[in-house]
């Protein structure tokens, strides 16, 4: 199996006449996570959502270029609801449905035509397990999903995600509406699921990219400047405007 998940070959995303992404090369590998920095309006969460196709439903959206997971053109001819299964997203605020926290996790394996209580059930339990979440709501997985602190919220997002056995996982500042105690065990959260997935994240944190990723991407004004080893970059970023942003000059 090769080490390389997604591949993305000179990709351009326009919104009618503007151009947000430029020539972008970028590749995941498995089991790693990538943090994207740059300014607001930089392309960020512009470019991961090129990795779900969530972009197909701004009309005005052109992209060209290629995007390959597993070597498969994902804007080819491709089923786009299966894409959505392996490459799960999670927002940057929590988004749990208005139902009750069992049926929260469920719903998508439901949608998909899982009816076997026993076998959901499992499936509840094991992504609750795997998103830190299941020792505190295993006596509450009847309650509402809105009674969750914003932390236990974002897990059980994680959770949902987890349910469809995503191949990789987009997070979009996942941690940005959070407090520090909260931050921190989604944090330790995502090292553990690198185990399993190959995790993408938006953040605006300098310190969470050098804390929770293998390699991160710096973008600026659509262009994705330098992509490097998040010490090797940390440290001695090869670009002067790399340089520039992390060590706080602008941005």
């Amino acid at each position: 199996m090769s080490e390389e998940k997604l591949k993305v070959i000179n990709l351009d995303l326009f919104y009618g006449e503007f151009q947000a992404l430029k020539n972008i090369y970028f590749d995941l590998r498995n089991n790693e996570t990538t943090a994207l920095i740059g300014p607001s309006g930089c392309g960020k969460s512009t470019f991961i959502r090129v990795l779900n196709r969530m972009n197909d439903l701004i009309s005005s959206c052109r992209i060209t270029g290629k995007v390959l997971l597993d070597g498969e053109d994902i804007y080819g001819p491709i089923d786009v609801s299966n894409l959505r299964t392996r490459v799960g997203m999670v927002f940057q605020k929590p988004n749990p449905f208005n139902m009750n926290v069992f049926d929260n996790v469920a719903y998508g394996r439901r949608m998909q035509g899982m009816k076997d209580k026993k076998k959901l059930t499992e499936l509840v339990e094991q992504s609750l397990i795997k998103a830190a979440l299941w020792d505190e709501v295993k006596d509450r997985l009847k309650k509402s999903a809105q009674s969750l602190s914003g932390g236990q919220q974002q897990r059980l997002c994680i959770a949902r995600s987890i349910a469809m056995s995503p191949e990789i996982i987009l997070m979009d500042e996942p941690t940005s509406s959070l407090d520090p105690i909260a931050t921190g065990r989604i944090e330790e959260l995502i090292r553990e699921l690198k185990q399993d997935f190959s995790i993408i994240i938006v953040t605006h944190s300098m310190n969470q990219a050098a804390r929770i990723s293998d390699r991160t991407a710096f973008f600026l004004l659509g262009n994705l400047i330098e992509y490097e080893k998040t010490t090797q970059m940390f440290i001695k970023p090869k670009d002067k405007r790399t340089e520039d942003y992390i060590s706080g000059r602008f941005g």
